[in-house]
C-alpha cells in the first residue's frame, strides 16, 4: 500500500523539479495579489467591492486564455515527449493566433458592456449610494485594465509552451519580476508616495498593466534569444502555416477546453452573482475569502499543471499503461495531501486574516465563516484539479467538458439560482450547499480515472 501511493526519491525529484518553479511563481503572484488586495482594501470597502467585481469578470477572460492555450498545449507536451520540434512550433503558432483573437473579442465586450456586467453584482440589499460608488470605481479600474489583456494573453502563449517543453524557470523569473513591479507600483500609485499622484484603484490597475508588459518582455525576450534551447521559436514568425490535419485535430480536441474554461468561469461568475443577492456585504466578504483561498490553493493548483505536463510527456513517449497509472496515482496523492495541509492552515487563520482589511465588523465576521467553508472543501478541490489535468493530458477534452463546465451548468448554477431566488437562505448555507456539489464530482472523477480511456498517445 505504501509503494502504491508513495513514490521514491527519483519520482519526487522529477515532480518537484517541474512543480516547484510553478509553485514559486504562482505563490509569489498570489501573495502580491493578496498585498494588492489589502492595499485596495485600505482605500475603503466600496472601492474594494468595485475592484473585486471587475476582477471576477476578468477571471472569465483569463481562464478563456488558459483554455485556449491548454487545448494546443496537450499536443505541445506530447510533441515534446516525442522530440518533434516542428510539431511544437505549429502548436505555438496556434496559441498566438487564438490568444490574440480572444484579447480583441474580450476587450470589445468589456468596453461595450462593462457597466451592465458590473451592475449585476450590485442588486443585493444595502445603501444605493454604496452600489453607485462601487460601480463608479469598477468602471475606472476596468478602463485601464483593458490595456493589459493582450500582453497577458501573449505571455500565456509563451510561458505555457516553455513549461510544456520542460522550461519552467524562465516563466517563474518573468512572473516574479512582474509581481515585484506590480507591488512596488501599487505602493507608489495607490497611495501617492514619492511625489506620484494618489490614484487609488486606478493606480492599482495601472501598476498591473505595466507589470504585464514587463513579464511579456522577459519571457518572450529570453525565448527568442535562446533558439538552441527553444528550437520551436526558430522560424515561428516567418509563416502562419499550420498543417490542416493538425489544425483540425487541435480544434476538435482543444476547442472543448476553451469552451469548458469559458463556460466554467462564467458559471463561477454567475454563482458569485447569486451570492451577491444576499446583501452588499457579501461582495467584500467573498473578496476577502477568495484572496486567502487563492493563496492557499497555489500548491495543489500548481501540482495540477505538473500532472498534466508529466502525464502528457509520458503518453507522448509511449510509456506502458501500468507505469502511467502508477505515476498518476502518486501524483494525485501529493496533490490531495497539499490540499489537506493548506485547508487546515486556512481554517487556522480564518479569524485573523479579515482583520487586516479596513472594513466593517460584519464583513470581517462573514468573511471568516466563508473561509472556514472553503477550507473544508480544499482537499476535494485538489483531487478534482488533479483528475481534470489527468483526463486532459490524454486528449479527453470532451469528457473534461462534461465533467467540468456541464456539471457546473447542470447542477451548481441551477442550484444557486433557485436557492438565491426562491428561498430565504442566508449566504452561509447557500454557499455551503453549492460548494458541497464537489462531492458528486469526486465520485464521477474516480470512475473516469479507473476506466483509463485517457491513456492514449496523440502524436502517433
Amino acid at each position: 500500500m505504501y509503494h502504491r501511493y508513495i513514490g521514491d526519491k527519483a519520482f519526487y525529484r522529477r515532480v518537484f523539479g517541474i512543480a516547484i518553479p510553478i509553485i514559486i511563481q504562482n505563490g509569489i503572484s498570489n501573495f502580491v495579489s493578496l498585498l494588492d488586495n489589502i492595499m485596495v482594501g485600505q482605500v475603503g470597502t466600496v472601492p474594494m467591492s468595485g475592484v473585486s467585481i471587475v476582477n471576477g469578470l476578468l477571471f472569465v477572460f483569463n481562464l478563456s486564455i488558459f483554455g485556449a492555450s491548454s487545448g494546443a498545449g496537450i499536443f505541445t507536451a506530447q510533441f515534446y515527449g516525442s522530440r518533434d520540434d516542428t510539431g511544437v512550433r505549429h502548436t505555438f503558432r496556434f496559441k498566438l493566433f487564438i490568444c490574440t483573437a480572444l484579447s480583441l473579442l474580450g476587450g470589445a465586450i468589456f468596453l461595450l458592456g462593462g457597466s451592465g456586467l458590473i451592475g449585476l453584482y450590485l442588486t443585493g440589499e444595502g445603501d444605493a449610494a454604496i452600489a453607485a460608488g462601487a460601480l463608479e470605481y469598477g468602471l475606472k479600474y476596468l478602463a485601464i485594465m483593458l490595456w493589459g489583456l493582450l500582453p497577458f494573453a501573449l505571455t500565456n502563449a509563451y510561458s505555457s509552451t516553455l513549461r510544456e517543453t520542460g522550461e519552467t524557470f524562465i516563466p517563474m523569473v518573468g512572473g516574479i519580476a512582474a509581481v515585484c513591479v506590480n507591488l512596488a507600483l501599487n505602493y507608489v500609485l495607490i497611495f501617492g508616495h514619492f511625489g506620484a499622484p494618489k490614484m487609488g484603484v486606478e493606480g492599482a490597475a495601472l501598476a498591473t498593466v505595466i507589470s504585464r508588459y514587463v513579464e511579456l518582455a522577459i519571457v518572450a525576450g529570453w525565448t527568442h534569444s535562446h533558439p538552441l534551447r527553444n528550437p520551436f521559436i526558430v522560424g515561428a514568425y516567418r509563416s502562419a502555416y499550420i498543417p490542416a490535419r493538425l489544425l483540425k485535430t487541435i480544434i476538435v480536441k482543444g476547442m472543448p477546453l476553451l469552451v469548458n474554461e469559458f463556460l466554467w468561469s462564467c458559471g463561477v461568475a454567475i454563482l458569485n452573482q447569486c451570492y451577491s443577492t444576499c446583501g452588499l456585504d457579501v461582495v467584500p466578504a467573498m473578496n476577502i475569502c477568495s484572496t486567502l483561498f487563492n493563496l492557499g490553493s497555489v500548491v495543489y493548483l500548481s501540482m495540477g499543471n505538473s500532472v498534466g505536463i508529466i502525464m502528457g510527456q509520458m503518453l507522448g513517449a509511449g510509456h506502458s499503461e501500468p507505469e502511467v497509472r502508477d505515476t498518476n496515482r502518486k501524483l494525485i496523492t501529493v496533490s490531495v495531501a497539499s490540499g489537506l495541509v493548506f485547508g487546515i492552515l486556512m481554517a487556522a487563520v480564518s479569524g485573523l486574516f479579515p482583520e487586516i482589511y479596513n472594513t466593517t465588523d460584519s464583513v470581517r465576521h462573514l468573511a471568516a465563516q466563508l473561509i472556514c467553508i472553503s477550507a473544508v472543501m480544499m482537499p476535494f478541490g485538489s483531487y478534482l484539479n488533479a483528475t481534470y489535468f489527468t483526463l486532459r493530458s490524454g486528449g479527453q477534452t470532451l469528457v473534461t467538458f462534461l465533467f467540468d463546465s456541464c456539471f457546473m451548468w447542470v447542477c451548481c448554477v441551477p442550484l444557486a439560482f433557485c436557492l438565491s431566488r426562491f428561498t430565504n437562505l442566508s449566504i452561509l448555507p447557500l454557499y455551503a450547499l453549492c460548494q458541497s456539489t464537489d462531492f458528486i464530482k469526486c465520485v464521477v472523477g474516480a470512475v473516469m480515472l479507473k476506466q483509463g480511456k485517457w491513456i492514449q498517445n496523440l502524436t502517433v
